[in-house]
């Protein structure tokens, strides 16, 4: 078995309250007359080709997301690993507020791979949104930007209205940023990946992080203490080094260190 990688991404609905003024508000509690609540979430097995997707067009009370909820813990449940983008700061610490409102207990633990930081720790994009990268990285899927008559804000409200048509735009706009997502992951990952996808399987002959056995030698990773060999995917281009300290130890044992 492999690791178990699911790609996912969250709406949310705003807070709704009242204010005497657009610049440099401090809202008080007692000004809040709808707190915030899930709206929708898609998410998908890597390479698998479902997306799944649940919203709360037909709930009863938009505001009880429970319903949904229970279905994305069942599958950050079963993750060994998961990715989104600046989920971290955002989409993982809002589900996690909602599970604990509704009595849920925490998840199985799981890897979070977060594109927002390997695009911020490796590269020095313009933007290191979304819409910007996978614009300038992904061929296949890019962003989703055309909504249509609900530009910006506009869907959110039409959608909190009951408006269904919002709602079909909604549907299609999660979904096709989980897919860009995941291509997006995929290119990112060669230049760094936080996590050794080989620790989850058994099998003693390593794959690379796009899950192909295809690594060959290229070359050694020099440390002030010892050379290690390297290898390098001819799939996607990863590096990747071995264990195994290539110096003897009378190499070893003569290297001086700073003081």
């Amino acid at each position: 078995m492999s690791a178990k990688i699911l790609i996912y991404d969250i709406e949310t609905a705003p807070l709704i309250s009242y204010t005497w003024g657009l610049w440099d508000q401090n809202i008080a509690l007692n000004q809040i007359k709808q707190d915030w609540h899930v709206l929708s979430w898609s998410a998908k097995w890597l390479d698998s080709k479902e997306v799944m997707y649940a919203d709360q067009r037909d709930a009863a009370n938009i505001e009880d997301d429970k319903a949904i909820l229970e279905k994305i813990w069942n599958l950050l449940n079963e993750a060994d690993v998961v990715v989104t983008q600046n989920g971290k700061q955002f989409d993982q610490k809002k589900l996690n507020a909602r599970f604990i409102i509704h009595g849920m207990q925490p998840p199985s633990p799981y890897r979070h791979i977060d594109t927002l930081e390997l695009a911020k720790k490796n590269f020095g994009f313009t933007s290191n949104k979304l819409e910007y990268l996978s614009d300038k990285l992904c061929t296949k899927h890019k962003k989703f930007t055309n909504r249509s008559n609900y530009s910006g804000f506009e869907l959110w409200k039409a959608c909190l209205a009951g408006d269904q048509k919002a709602w079909q735009t909604m549907e299609k706009y999660n979904k096709h940023d989980v897919l860009a997502l995941e291509e997006l992951y995929k290119k990112l990952i060669p230049w760094h990946n936080p996590v050794n996808l080989n620790v989850y399987t058994e099998e003693l002959a390593n794959k690379c992080s796009c899950n192909k056995p295809k690594l060959t030698k290229n070359g050694f990773k020099m440390t002030n203490t010892g050379k290690f060999q390297v290898y390098q995917c001819q799939n996607c281009g990863a590096q990747t080094r071995g264990r195994t300290n290539l110096l003897s130890k009378e190499k070893r044992d003569s290297l001086e260190g700073s003081v």
